[in-house]
């Protein structure tokens, strides 16, 4: 025996792991002529039992549209076809997705789950296996018997691999889909293609809608919009989520509780202020509550002892500065107008009231009456529009109205 310069015997080289697995395999599963010529041969009647037996077998086999019966028939038999030519040919792993999932992801991953889809295997498996006696020749049994064993471990893989591949692609399309039906909410659109859209998402619209908008989380990926869609479900019955470049967009449908929700939801947010525009009461009215929110979000900045959330209703006077129409309106609406309507002197006495420095006397004096007559007018200011001259905030919103209402009224 030849050696080395060392002296020894020289090594032969080791088959790496992948091929004497390979070896091995073929020596122990290389068919039989006449087990290959039985299994072709019965294929189809192998194919008649596996399709007979998911009638019997499968409870929920029946309640299935005719395509979608006809479509688990077809992976039967596939399944089997295929099971024949890796017989002949283990090392082609490549048939069990070309043959038995050739539909999938689109026909079979949406009407038929991945737990029917494997019970539907399994019974593919069954039957062959049943057959092993019949189909098997020359001491053939027990390594046909392997190879359906090792093919369902495979089939199985490949189920998974394709469903998840599936799974992915969906919730790829459903992120898509999804902030093109919130920016054509947010454009006002009442198409019916975008009815269409918000049906597919699995809007119900039961309960009012509200759309809250922020930063964006620091985590803007998948995952990230996941984990927000999972804390917000806690809160709401419904909820559409996107990212607009560095802002997230929450459209909330059936808030559980109104208050204390939109607080919780505050913190999905990232950094800065919070907005939520006026709950109403559909999602294709959703763009109202919108164009506040959006509006109060730019305006925000201008109070920064503002709450987290804040209502857009409460950031009148920063919209209103910050050249919001929309907030100088709803102040001549909700306060001026109510106020000018009534017949108690209610906007001169508020008027005073700010003028003399938020004085109730120096105001009773003005107005030549008892200071508390002035406390009760105030009340009833703050009954009419929600607002309480007594506090410093609210006393401040009355008064950019009452200047929004004054402009109105010379136009």
């Amino acid at each position: 025996m030849p050696t080395d310069a060392s002296g020894s015997a020289p090594r032969k080289p080791r088959p790496s792991r992948r091929g004497a697995w390979s070896l091995r395999s073929r020596q122990q599963g290389t068919p039989h002529p006449r087990t290959l010529e039985n299994l072709t041969a019965n294929l189809g009647q192998v194919s008649t039992v596996a399709v007979q037996r998911l009638s019997t077998s499968l409870p929920w086999f029946e309640g299935l549209r005719a395509d979608e019966r006809s479509e688990l028939g077809l992976l039967a038999q596939r399944g089997i076809a295929s099971f024949v030519r890796w017989y002949e040919n283990p090392q082609e792993p490549v048939w069990v997705l070309t043959e038995i999932f050739r539909q999938a992801p689109t026909e079979l991953t949406r009407s038929i789950t991945l737990q029917n889809a494997l019970q539907v295997l399994r019974i593919v498996v069954d039957v062959v296996e049943e057959k092993v006696p019949e189909l098997a020749q020359h001491n053939d049994e027990v390594a046909l018997r392997e190879a359906v064993l090792r093919f369902s471990r495979e089939v199985a893989f490949a189920a998974a691999d394709v469903y998840a591949r599936a799974a992915e692609n969906r919730g790829s399309w459903d992120a898509r889909l999804e902030s093109l039906v919130v920016d054509g909410i947010l454009r006002g659109d009442h198409s019916d293609s975008l009815r269409s859209r918000v049906s597919a998402l699995g809007w119900t619209d039961e309960g009012d809608v509200t759309v809250m908008v922020g930063a964006a989380p620091e985590t803007t990926g998948p995952a990230g919009v996941e984990r927000i869609r999972r804390v917000v479900a806690r809160h709401a019955a419904e909820c559409l989520v996107t990212i607009q470049t560095d802002r997230l967009v929450l459209i909330l449908g059936g808030l559980r509780d109104r208050e204390r929700s939109l607080e919780r939801l505050a913190a999905v947010c990232g950094d800065g202020p919070v907005v939520h525009g006026p709950a109403v009461s559909s999602v294709f009215e959703a763009r109202h509550s919108a164009d506040r929110a959006n509006a109060g979000l730019r305006a925000a900045w201008a109070w920064p002892q503002a709450p987290r959330p804040v209502c857009s209703e409460d950031l009148w006077p920063e919209r209103a500065v910050n050249g919001d129409p929309l907030a100088v309106q709803a102040m001549v609406e909700a306060v001026w107008q109510p106020l000018a309507a009534s017949s108690t002197g209610l906007v001169d006495t508020l008027s005073t009231y700010l003028g003399v420095g938020h004085s109730l006397e120096a105001t009773a004096r003005e107005l030549f009456v008892h200071a508390n007559t002035v406390r009760y007018r105030l009340r009833r200011v703050s009954d009419i529009t929600g607002w309480d001259p007594l506090l410093p905030r609210d006393a401040f919103v009355l008064h950019c109205a009452v200047l929004a209402g004054r402009l109105h009224a010379t136009e």
